[in-house]
Protein backbone atom coordinates (compact mmCIF):
# COMPACT_ATOMS: atom_id res chain seq x y z
CA UNK A 1 0.00 0.00 0.00
CA UNK A 2 1.09 3.39 -1.16
CA UNK A 3 2.43 5.91 1.45
CA UNK A 4 -0.59 8.41 1.77
CA UNK A 5 1.22 11.26 2.73
CA UNK A 6 3.75 10.43 -0.27
CA UNK A 7 0.00 10.45 -2.57
CA UNK A 8 -0.68 13.97 -0.73
CA UNK A 9 2.50 15.67 -1.38
CA UNK A 10 2.16 14.28 -5.25
CA UNK A 11 -1.21 16.21 -5.86
CA UNK A 12 -0.29 19.48 -4.12
CA UNK A 13 2.56 19.94 -6.29
CA UNK A 14 0.24 18.72 -9.12
CA UNK A 15 -2.04 21.87 -8.39
CA UNK A 16 0.83 24.08 -7.93
CA UNK A 17 1.84 23.42 -11.32
CA UNK A 18 -1.55 23.90 -12.93
CA UNK A 19 -1.97 26.88 -11.46
CA UNK A 20 1.36 28.47 -12.18
CA UNK A 21 -0.25 27.75 -16.00
CA UNK A 22 4.24 26.64 -16.52
CA UNK A 23 4.95 30.08 -16.20
CA UNK A 24 4.06 31.51 -19.57
CA UNK A 25 1.26 33.89 -19.05
CA UNK A 26 2.26 37.30 -20.47
CA UNK A 27 1.65 41.12 -18.71
CA UNK A 28 -1.72 42.72 -19.83
CA UNK A 29 -0.91 45.52 -22.00
CA UNK A 30 -1.99 48.76 -21.62
CA UNK A 31 -3.01 52.56 -24.53
CA UNK A 32 -2.19 55.50 -23.22
CA UNK A 33 -3.05 58.56 -26.33
CA UNK A 34 -2.06 61.74 -24.83
CA UNK A 35 -2.99 64.99 -27.00
CA UNK A 36 -0.12 68.15 -26.15
CA UNK A 37 -1.16 70.62 -23.60
CA UNK A 38 -2.23 74.05 -25.64
CA UNK A 39 -0.94 76.24 -22.89
CA UNK A 40 2.38 75.60 -23.10
CA UNK A 41 3.20 74.28 -26.75
CA UNK A 42 5.29 76.87 -28.55
CA UNK A 43 8.67 78.11 -30.34
CA UNK A 44 10.96 80.02 -29.64
CA UNK A 45 12.66 81.99 -32.61
CA UNK A 46 16.61 83.39 -33.03
CA UNK A 47 16.40 86.38 -35.19
CA UNK A 48 19.82 87.41 -34.18
CA UNK A 49 22.60 86.30 -32.34
CA UNK A 50 21.24 86.26 -28.52
CA UNK A 51 18.46 87.70 -29.64
CA UNK A 52 14.97 85.38 -29.47
CA UNK A 53 11.40 85.75 -30.02
CA UNK A 54 9.12 83.15 -27.88
CA UNK A 55 5.32 82.47 -28.60
CA UNK A 56 3.72 79.86 -26.60
CA UNK A 57 0.12 79.11 -25.78
CA UNK A 58 -2.12 78.19 -28.44
CA UNK A 59 -5.37 80.31 -29.23
CA UNK A 60 -7.82 81.19 -31.70
CA UNK A 61 -4.97 83.54 -33.49
CA UNK A 62 -2.30 80.94 -33.02
CA UNK A 63 -2.78 77.27 -34.17
CA UNK A 64 0.51 76.01 -34.87
CA UNK A 65 4.01 76.01 -34.03
CA UNK A 66 7.32 76.44 -35.99
CA UNK A 67 10.33 73.94 -36.08
CA UNK A 68 13.46 74.97 -38.96
CA UNK A 69 15.10 77.54 -40.84
CA UNK A 70 12.91 80.16 -42.57
CA UNK A 71 14.50 80.22 -46.57
CA UNK A 72 13.12 83.89 -46.65
CA UNK A 73 14.99 85.52 -43.61
CA UNK A 74 17.55 82.80 -42.01
CA UNK A 75 16.04 82.89 -38.32
CA UNK A 76 15.97 79.46 -36.89
CA UNK A 77 12.59 78.14 -34.69
CA UNK A 78 12.72 75.34 -32.58
CA UNK A 79 9.03 74.11 -31.48
CA UNK A 80 8.28 72.95 -28.28
CA UNK A 81 5.33 70.02 -27.08
CA UNK A 82 4.59 69.42 -23.77
CA UNK A 83 2.58 65.83 -23.07
CA UNK A 84 1.56 65.67 -19.42
CA UNK A 85 2.02 62.03 -18.33
CA UNK A 86 0.16 61.85 -14.69
CA UNK A 87 -3.60 61.87 -13.97
CA UNK A 88 -6.51 60.02 -15.54
CA UNK A 89 -5.54 58.62 -19.49
CA UNK A 90 -1.47 58.93 -18.49
CA UNK A 91 1.09 56.70 -17.97
CA UNK A 92 1.77 55.61 -14.39
CA UNK A 93 5.10 56.14 -13.07
CA UNK A 94 5.45 52.44 -12.78
CA UNK A 95 5.23 51.36 -16.45
CA UNK A 96 7.82 49.80 -18.77
CA UNK A 97 7.27 51.09 -21.87
CA UNK A 98 6.71 48.93 -25.06
CA UNK A 99 6.40 51.26 -27.31
CA UNK A 100 5.60 55.13 -28.45
CA UNK A 101 4.77 57.08 -31.25
CA UNK A 102 4.38 61.24 -31.88
CA UNK A 103 2.02 62.13 -34.62
CA UNK A 104 2.36 65.37 -35.69
CA UNK A 105 0.10 67.06 -38.90
CA UNK A 106 2.01 69.23 -40.91
CA UNK A 107 0.06 72.33 -41.98
CA UNK A 108 3.05 73.77 -44.82
CA UNK A 109 6.64 73.30 -45.50
CA UNK A 110 9.43 76.65 -46.89
CA UNK A 111 11.86 75.20 -48.32
CA UNK A 112 14.53 75.17 -51.48
CA UNK A 113 15.12 71.95 -51.65
CA UNK A 114 13.30 68.60 -51.88
CA UNK A 115 13.15 67.72 -48.23
CA UNK A 116 13.71 68.82 -44.87
CA UNK A 117 15.91 66.54 -42.13
CA UNK A 118 14.53 67.01 -38.72
CA UNK A 119 15.05 66.46 -35.23
CA UNK A 120 13.20 65.77 -32.20
CA UNK A 121 15.09 66.30 -28.82
CA UNK A 122 13.89 64.96 -25.45
CA UNK A 123 14.23 67.80 -23.07
CA UNK A 124 12.98 68.37 -19.81
CA UNK A 125 11.77 71.93 -18.06
CA UNK A 126 10.00 72.47 -15.32
CA UNK A 127 7.33 74.88 -14.65
CA UNK A 128 6.89 74.28 -18.59
CA UNK A 129 7.35 78.09 -19.33
CA UNK A 130 9.48 78.75 -22.40
CA UNK A 131 12.89 81.01 -21.90
CA UNK A 132 15.90 81.96 -24.15
CA UNK A 133 18.18 79.49 -22.99
CA UNK A 134 15.64 76.34 -23.92
CA UNK A 135 16.44 77.43 -27.42
CA UNK A 136 19.96 75.23 -26.46
CA UNK A 137 18.58 73.88 -23.58
CA UNK A 138 20.79 69.85 -23.71
CA UNK A 139 19.14 67.22 -24.41
CA UNK A 140 18.38 64.03 -23.12
CA UNK A 141 17.72 61.98 -25.92
CA UNK A 142 16.95 62.13 -29.48
CA UNK A 143 15.65 60.83 -33.03
CA UNK A 144 15.17 62.11 -37.02
CA UNK A 145 11.93 62.34 -39.05
CA UNK A 146 12.57 59.65 -41.24
CA UNK A 147 12.43 60.04 -44.37
CA UNK A 148 12.85 64.03 -44.14
CA UNK A 149 9.60 65.82 -44.51
CA UNK A 150 8.66 66.80 -47.68
CA UNK A 151 5.55 68.46 -49.72
CA UNK A 152 3.69 64.98 -49.55
CA UNK A 153 3.23 65.75 -45.74
CA UNK A 154 1.76 68.47 -46.29
CA UNK A 155 -1.49 67.99 -45.13
CA UNK A 156 -1.03 65.04 -43.54
CA UNK A 157 0.11 63.07 -40.49
CA UNK A 158 3.73 62.25 -40.31
CA UNK A 159 4.34 59.48 -37.25
CA UNK A 160 7.43 59.21 -35.91
CA UNK A 161 8.72 56.26 -33.27
CA UNK A 162 9.87 57.91 -30.46
CA UNK A 163 9.86 54.80 -28.06
CA UNK A 164 13.66 55.47 -27.08
CA UNK A 165 12.46 58.98 -25.91
CA UNK A 166 9.82 57.62 -23.89
CA UNK A 167 10.98 55.31 -21.66
CA UNK A 168 14.00 57.47 -20.97
CA UNK A 169 11.50 59.83 -20.20
CA UNK A 170 10.22 57.04 -17.63
CA UNK A 171 13.29 55.78 -16.80
CA UNK A 172 13.97 59.86 -14.93
CA UNK A 173 10.24 59.80 -13.83
CA UNK A 174 9.54 62.95 -15.67
CA UNK A 175 6.67 64.81 -15.08
CA UNK A 176 5.96 65.70 -18.47
CA UNK A 177 7.30 64.21 -22.02
CA UNK A 178 8.24 67.30 -23.53
CA UNK A 179 10.29 67.83 -27.01
CA UNK A 180 11.70 69.79 -28.80
CA UNK A 181 11.95 69.94 -32.97
CA UNK A 182 14.46 71.70 -35.01
CA UNK A 183 16.19 71.43 -38.38
CA UNK A 184 18.86 68.54 -38.84
CA UNK A 185 22.16 71.33 -39.35
CA UNK A 186 24.51 70.63 -42.07
CA UNK A 187 22.03 69.23 -44.73
CA UNK A 188 19.02 70.68 -46.27
CA UNK A 189 17.57 74.02 -44.34
CA UNK A 190 13.64 74.49 -44.28
CA UNK A 191 11.08 75.14 -42.40
CA UNK A 192 7.84 73.07 -41.49
CA UNK A 193 4.80 74.44 -39.51
CA UNK A 194 3.15 72.13 -37.54
CA UNK A 195 -0.69 72.18 -36.67
CA UNK A 196 -1.96 73.11 -32.93
CA UNK A 197 -5.13 73.50 -33.39
CA UNK A 198 -7.54 74.46 -30.72
CA UNK A 199 -10.84 74.02 -32.80
CA UNK A 200 -12.93 71.65 -32.57
CA UNK A 201 -10.39 68.95 -34.78
CA UNK A 202 -7.60 69.22 -32.60
CA UNK A 203 -8.87 65.72 -31.51
CA UNK A 204 -7.12 64.58 -34.95
CA UNK A 205 -4.88 67.04 -35.76
CA UNK A 206 -3.07 68.33 -32.96
CA UNK A 207 0.36 66.73 -31.83
CA UNK A 208 -0.51 62.87 -30.56
CA UNK A 209 1.88 60.80 -28.29
CA UNK A 210 0.27 57.53 -28.49
CA UNK A 211 2.16 54.86 -25.72
CA UNK A 212 1.96 51.17 -24.90
CA UNK A 213 3.03 49.80 -21.72
CA UNK A 214 2.75 46.91 -19.51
Amino acid sequence: MKNPLYAILTMFAILVLTGCGGGNSSPQIYSASILSDPAFDGDIELTLPNTYNIIQGMSPSVQSVLAGVDPATSHEFRAFLDFPLGGAGGVPSNAIIDSATLAINIRSIQTNFTSIPILIDLVSFQPPTLIATDFNRSFLAYTRILPPVSQVDVGNNIVVDVTSLMAEAQFRGLQDFQVRILNDFGTSPGLIEINDTTGINRPSLAPLLTVTYH
